[in-house]
C-alpha cells in the first residue's frame, strides 16, 4: 500500500515574484479545502492568506521562536540531551525495541553501525562548502529557485546587519541548472547512500511502531545544505531526517517538548522523526520540527560550518493521513480506543501535503504546533 493517496498530477509553475520569492501556484480544485457552510468565509480567507508570497504577508506572525538568534540567547540555555544510541547491527527484536523507545520518548536518536563510509561525507562536505563560495549569480544559475528546490538566502527579521540563513535544497540527483566545472558526484553518491539508509530505517521503524511501510515510489528525498549561520532557516515537512555527524558538535533542534541542545557523536547519523511520521503513526511518535542547526557556541566559533541533511519526504501532490490499520473514526465523546473492539481511534484528519508544506515553509517555526489544526 502506498504511503499516501496520490492525487491526479498537477504541474504547477511557481513563478518568481518581484520580491525574490517564489509565487504560490494558482488555486486548483485539488488544493481547496472542503468548506462547510458555517465556516466558509473565515476558512477560505485563512487559506488565501497562507498561500500569499511571504513578501505580501507582512501582517502574519512569522517571528521565529528559536532561542538561537535572540539577543537574550546568553540567558536562555536549552536543555542538553544525549540522544538514545541505536545500532543498526542489533538483532531485529532488540533493534525494534530501542527504535520504539527512542521514537515514542524523544523523536530523535543517534544511529551507529550503519553502511555510510566515513570518507564519503567528508568528500560531500568539501563540495558543499564550495557552493557557498560561488558568485551569487552563478548560484542562481545553477540552482534556480523552484520551491522548495534551489538556492535561497532568507531575509533576517531580527537584524538588518546580520545575513539571513543561506541554503541549497537539491533533489535526489543533485541536479544543477547548467553545466560547469563543478563536480557534484560526491554529493550525489552521499545522497544515494543516505537515502538507502533512510529507507532502511523507515522500514524498521514502521515494523516496530505498527504503521504501514510506504512503497519507495511514494517517497522523495531532498538534500538540504545550510551554512554560515546558527539560525534554523526554512522548514519543510518530512518523514525522516538524516544528519551525518562528521564532527562531535552540539546541535539545537525543536522537539515536541521545546528547544533542546543535543550532543554530537562522530561518525554516527542523527535521525530525526518529522511531522509526517507523527501523523502516519497516529500520534504515537514524537517529532522534530525543522532541521537541526549548529548550537550558538559552535556557530560563533566556526561561522563557515555547514549542515547537510537528507530528508525523506513526500511528492507534492500527496495526501497525508494516519497509516495505522483499522482505525476507528472519531465519535462524539469517544475515547482514544473503542470500548467494544479495542480498535484505535483516528487522531488526525487527512490533509493536503502541498498546502501544509507551503504554509509551514513561509511561516517558519511556529510558536504553536502546526499539526494542531488537523487533529480530530
Amino acid at each position: 500500500m502506498a504511503s499516501s493517496a496520490q492525487k491526479p498530477q498537477h504541474h504547477h509553475h511557481h513563478l518568481p515574484t518581484p520580491f525574490g520569492a517564489t509565487a504560490a501556484p494558482p488555486p486548483t480544485p485539488s488544493t481547496q479545502p472542503n468548506l462547510s457552510s458555517e465556516s466558509t468565509t473565515p476558512d477560505f480567507l485563512s487559506h488565501l492568506l497562507h498561500r500569499l508570497p511571504p513578501a505580501l504577508s507582512l501582517s502574519l506572525p512569522t517571528r521565529r521562536s528559536s532561542p538561537l538568534s535572540s539577543s537574550s540567547s546568553s540567558s536562555y540555555a536549552p536543555a542538553t540531551v544525549i540522544p538514545p544510541l541505536i545500532s543498526l547491527s542489533d538483532p531485529t527484536p532488540s533493534l525494534h525495541s530501542t527504535l520504539l523507545s527512542a521514537a515514542t520518548q524523544h523523536g530523535f536518536f543517534h544511529l551507529t553501525h550503519h553502511p555510510i563510509p566515513s570518507h564519503l561525507p567528508l568528500s560531500a562536505e568539501s563540495v558543499a562548502v564550495s557552493l557557498f563560495s560561488l558568485p551569487h549569480h552563478q548560484k542562481q544559475l545553477l540552482f534556480p529557485n523552484n520551491w522548495p528546490l534551489g538556492h535561497e538566502i532568507e531575509d533576517d527579521e531580527d537584524s538588518v546587519a546580520t545575513p539571513g540563513a543561506e541554503s541549497f535544497c537539491l533533489d535526489s540527483s543533485c541536479s544543477a541548472g547548467s553545466t560547469n566545472d563543478l563536480d557534484l558526484d560526491p554529493l550525489r553518491e552521499f545522497t544515494r547512500e543516505m537515502e538507502k539508509l533512510g529507507l532502511k530505517v523507515l522500514e524498521e521503524l514502521a515494523s516496530a511502531v505498527g504503521f504501514e511501510n510506504p512503497a519507495p515510489e511514494g517517497l522523495q528525498s531532498q538534500l538540504w545544505i545550510s551554512g554560515g549561520t546558527n539560525k534554523p532557516g526554512r522548514v519543510y515537512p518530512y518523514v525522516l531526517g538524516l544528519h551525518y555527524q562528521i564532527r562531535s558538535q552540539k546541535q539545537s533542534l525543536l522537539s515536541d517538548s521545546g528547544w533542546v541542545s543535543v550532543s554530537g557523536r562522530t561518525e554516527s547519523v542523527l535521525v530525526t522523526l518529522g511531522d509526517i511520521a507523527q501523523v502516519w503513526s497516529n500520534g504515537k511518535l514524537k517529532k522534530v520540527r525543522g532541521r537541526p542547526s549548529p548550537s550558538l557556541d559552535d556557530a560563533n566559533n566556526n561561522p563557515h560550518c555547514i549542515m547537510m541533511s537528507l530528508l525523506i519526504t513526500l511528492p507534492i501532490d500527496s495526501t497525508v493521513s494516519p497509516l495505522i490499520p483499522d482505525l476507528v473514526e472519531n465519535e462524539e465523546g469517544g475515547e482514544h480506543y473503542s470500548v467494544n473492539n479495542n480498535r484505535e481511534q483516528r487522531l488526525f484528519n487527512s490533509f493536503s501535503f502541498e498546502d501544509y508544506a507551503w504554509r509551514i515553509y513561509y511561516e517558519h517555526l511556529h510558536l504553536k504546533d502546526p499539526l494542531v489544526r488537523y487533529r480530530v
